[in-house]
Order: structure tokens, then C-alpha cells, then sequence
């Protein structure tokens, strides 16, 4: 679908039974392209998690709000983002408005706070606006490798600090959100550059929406040091940009990307309803040698 990102597969029903083969050459794809999409499935709760675990263990997000199934615990239903900030008391607007501080740091990977973030996400489409509400992944392995030597040395050389409620601006009062990150933190610290398990590469390990401040730079230099790399990772050509419609399924490599989704529904008056499930990963690895490190918070596995 891009140079350096995206395919799209046809031909599979992804509903029903996979042969090894057909999930071994998935699996490749994503692997290569990053994001792979499929078209017109027709999948339930217990098909996309029967999906999903031939490709690793679904986790249980800890970020799941009222409008998920709570018989399949391991998925994640989103209505515009509106569960989780109504699980704190607030409207969407006032969600978004305390909750960033910069529209580029809208991209993110999911869930980097924790030691082990997630290997690779599923997500499909179950309603959708007539248009608008598009998702933007952009590739880390080619953002890494288009920088120059000198700045290829100084990514490897930083670890940074991922925390869960980055950029947050609470609320004058009582703050339920606020009470639940001083009560239940989630902090790691990761390499800039991670290498990926399975293909080797070096990837650029930027994520705005987590992502603060780098171990031994001070705030200032934190902040221009990540819109220097965040800058880097998103530039055009290394992205995709994906149309939802009804039946639609993204599988993203969550360790080799960024992504974002477009903030351009709220006008439409027609929800976009999205299911996630997430497939379990490993403590990420420096080009040294040497893996994140945990400073608050339990492991996705052992959530």
C-alpha cells in the first residue's frame, strides 16, 4: 500500500479454520510490511480471539472501559475513545483537551508504560462514519534507518522513561484519574533503539503518547531531543494511512510502529465502534544487549 509500509491481503476468511500456511504467510507479511489490513470479514468476539491466538497469548488490557464485553476480557471495545474517559467522569472534549498537550503526540505504540508492551494488536471495524476516523501507522525500522550516522549513535546510546498518564493536566477538585496514576503508576524505562526479536532490526522506540523524558537529560533537551525523533518517525514517507469501513481488520506489529488515529469524527454525529485485542510480548532489548527496566507497575502477563 507504501513504500515502506502496509499491505493489504485478500482472499481468507479469517472467521474460520487457518491452515498453518496461511498464518505462517501472515505472519511473514506483518512482519514485513508492518500493518497488514483485510476487507469484509466477518468476525465475532470468540472468532477474532480465536484469530489472535494463532499468532501468540491475548492479553487483558488494563485500559478497558464499560462498553467492552466482559465475558471476552481480552477484548477491548471502543466507542471514540468515550468509555475509558467516561470511566474518570469526563466528556470526551474534556478528555482530550487534559490529556494531551500536542497533536503529534497523538502517535503512540500501545502500551510501552509496561515492561513487556504488547507484541502486535488486532483491531476491526464493527461500525464506522460515512467518512472521516482514519488510522495512520508509521514505520519504526525505516525511521531508524534513515538517520544519519551521528544520530543513529546518539538514538542508541538514550533509554527513556514511559510512563501511563504522560502530558495529563488534572482537574481543579477531585480527579478520579489522577487518584488512579498516583495509586497505581506504571513506569518503565526502555532503550531509544530496540532490536526486534524476530527480524533483528533496529527500531526507533519513540512514543510521544508515553513518553517524557529521557534518563539524564533535563526536561528542555527531553522535549527537543523527542520532537527531533518523533519528527523523524512520522515523516510521510514512511507512513500509511488506512479507510475504515464495517468488517475491516488491522494487524499491526506493535513493536515496529507508531500509529494515529485521525481526530476528525466528532462533527459526523455517526460513532466509530472498534474491537482490539492484543497479542503478548517481551521486554524489549537495546542494541547493546541491554533489556528495560521496570520501575513501577506489574507486568502485562501477569495482569
Amino acid at each position: 500500500m507504501a513504500t515502506h509500509i502496509g499491505a493489504e491481503i485478500s482472499g481468507v476468511d479469517l472467521s474460520g479454520p487457518l491452515e498453518d500456511e496461511v498464518v505462517d504467510a501472515i505472519r511473514s507479511a506483518v512482519l514485513r510490511w508492518k500493518v497488514v489490513f483485510f476487507r469484509e470479514q466477518h468476525l465475532d468476539h470468540a472468532g477474532h480471539l480465536a484469530f489472535a491466538r494463532r499468532f501468540g497469548e491475548p492479553i487483558v488490557s488494563p485500559s478497558r472501559g464499560d462498553a467492552s464485553p466482559a465475558e471476552f476480557p481480552q477484548v477491548q471495545t471502543m466507542v471514540d475513545r468515550l468509555e475509558l474517559a467516561g470511566r474518570y467522569g469526563q466528556d470526551r472534549a474534556q478528555w482530550r483537551d487534559r490529556r494531551r498537550n500536542s497533536l503529534l503526540h497523538d502517535w503512540h505504540s500501545d502500551l510501552t508504560p509496561w515492561i513487556d508492551p504488547p507484541a502486535a494488536t488486532i483491531l476491526r471495524a464493527e461500525a464506522t462514519p460515512p467518512y472521516g476516523g482514519d488510522t495512520t501507522w508509521a514505520n519504526l525500522a525505516t525511521a531508524y534507518a534513515g538517520l544519519s550516522e551521528p544520530l543513529q549513535r546518539l538514538a542508541e546510546s538514550l533509554r527513556a522513561e514511559h510512563r501511563r498518564g504522560v502530558g495529563y493536566l488534572p482537574k481543579p477538585g477531585p480527579d478520579s484519574y489522577l487518584k488512579d496514576l498516583q495509586e497505581q503508576p506504571v513506569v518503565s524505562i526502555h532503550p531509544l533503539v530496540r532490536v526486534h526479536p524476530e527480524t533483528r532490526e533496529r527500531l526507533l522506540l519513540v512514543n510521544p503518547y508515553y513518553l517524557e523524558r529521557f534518563v539524564e537529560l533535563s526536561r528542555a533537551e527531553s522535549r527537543a531531543v523527542l520532537d527531533m525523533f518523533v519528527d523523524q518517525a512520522t515523516r510521510p514517507e514512511y507512513t500509511v494511512r488506512f479507510r475504515w469501513e464495517p468488517g475491516s481488520v488491522a494487524f499491526w506489529d506493535n513493536r515496529a510502529t507508531i500509529h494515529l488515529g485521525a481526530q476528525d469524527r466528532e462533527q459526523l454525529g455517526s460513532p466509530r465502534v472498534l474491537h482490539r485485542v492484543m497479542v503478548a510480548g517481551d521486554v524489549p532489548v537495546g542494541v547493546d544487549g541491554t533489556p528495560s527496566t521496570a520501575v513501577a507497575g506489574r507486568p502485562l502477563s501477569e495482569s
